[in-house]
């Protein structure tokens, strides 16, 4: 006969058991739970992917591990590698010698697009000599049927309107070739495009050494917002392994920028913005209105960067963000928009994800966006660098 209190003792532990492994399936849950929404979260991700990132290439012991004549070996290695290093960085000086020679062979080309962009000259009929897209289609025909589409008039075919002889060049030319490149458009406002239609040539001017670097120059025509005809933005960079890791060399880098003073005409600077804040005095309880002027949305704020400290290790990460997104631009001006200018404006040179959107984010970004601006502390610049730092680490090596 079984004992009672050992079949008690049997049942009390058996959902001691059960207790304890609910809390744990409990338990699971809720970290499954804080999990997916930590992994929503930009932030955690973003934090998540530099911890991870840093850990590649961790030593794993195999190599303190083994024996010194093979790690004498291995420091072998490494003294090639770094006389290759260093042999890697007379090579990109060179290319960028070569670069600056070529740059007087595309000016001829550039400057004959600039004519034609802005009116000052007709193309005649030999320069014109280029299939559209429509011709292209039908030179696969037999000859016959293109003589007949050619010949024929279409049924039902509307005439169309005579063309106005009173349209010179391309209109919009940069604005249209700008708004179609994302992380340039996302830059530009309503009120910078009355300025942009002013815009009417973009060139690169580049500098050997001393220091190495471009400078990218935005001329327009006069205007009712500012006084300059050429606005300016240099980049220097460099190109030399750094002593303390040099085998993290790829090339030459862009690692300082410097802007232009904007002369404003009176009312007309788009680059700042008056807001009115309500106090309330802390003894008195009486109520004022203030006015403040703080940064705006603005294309032109591409003109005023950050500036860089001579210690580099003093940049916060603010400023960071910043300087990373002005180079990806920068770079991406140089390298595509100025020598392919017409294919952003056609479009031809978009990829096809830059044609992606994500419905539903657009709107809650639109919302924060409406909630941030009502800080007078905030900075658009800085907010918009940071947004598109944490979807994609911009690229600021120049390859």
């Amino acid at each position: 006969m079984a004992d009672p209190e050992k079949s008690l003792e049997t049942v009390e532990n058996v959902e001691e058991v059960e207790e304890m492994e609910e809390e744990e399936d409990e338990g699971r849950k809720n970290i499954s739970i804080l999990t997916s929404e930590m992994m929503k979260n930009p932030q955690v991700l973003a934090d998540l992917q530099s911890r991870l990132g840093s850990m590649v290439g961790s030593p794993s012991g195999y190599i303190e591990s083994l024996p010194k004549s093979v790690k004498r070996r291995i420091r072998a290695l490494k003294k090639l590698q770094l006389e290759c290093t260093r042999l890697e960085a007379k090579f990109y000086e060179e290319v960028h010698v070569l670069e600056c020679k070529y740059s007087g062979l595309y000016t001829p080309y550039l400057e004959k697009r600039n004519e034609f962009v802005n009116g000052k000259v007709e193309p005649i009929d030999e320069e014109c000599d280029f299939p559209s897209d429509s011709e292209k289609d039908n030179d696969d025909l037999p000859e016959e049927l293109k003589k007949k589409i050619n010949l024929e008039p279409k049924e039902n075919e509307v005439k169309s309107e005579p063309e106005k002889d009173d349209v010179k060049g391309i209109p919009d030319f940069w604005l249209t070739t700008f708004k179609n490149v994302e992380i340039i458009a996302e830059m530009i406002q309503e009120h910078d495009e009355p300025i942009l239609k002013n815009l009417t040539d973009v060139k690169v001017k580049l500098s050997q050494s001393n220091p190495m670097g471009f400078t990218l120059e935005f001329y327009f025509k006069p205007n009712e917002y500012f006084y300059n005809s050429v606005l300016t933005k240099e980049y220097e960079m460099r190109c030399v392994p750094e002593d303390d890791d040099p085998f993290s060399f790829e090339g030459p880098e862009i690692i300082k920028c410097k802007g232009c003073t904007i002369d404003w005409k009176k009312g007309k600077n788009v680059t700042m913005k008056s807001i009115k804040k309500k106090q309330k005095h802390k003894s008195r309880g009486s109520v004022r209105t203030v006015t403040k002027t703080v940064q705006n949305d603005s294309f032109f704020n591409f003109f005023n960067p950050p500036i860089v400290p001579a210690d580099e290790e003093q940049i916060d990460e603010d400023t960071q963000v910043l300087l990373a997104a002005d180079f990806e631009i920068g770079h991406f001006i140089r390298e595509r928009i100025v020598p392919k200018g017409v294919l952003y404006f056609t479009g031809e040179a978009l990829q096809d994800g830059d044609f992606e959107e994500e419905e539903g984010e657009e709107e809650e970004d639109e919302e924060k966006d409406d909630d941030d601006e009502d800080d007078p502390d905030y900075n658009p610049q800085t907010d918009r660098a940071s947004k598109r730092h944490q979807e994609q680490p911009p690229e600021c090596k120049q390859q």
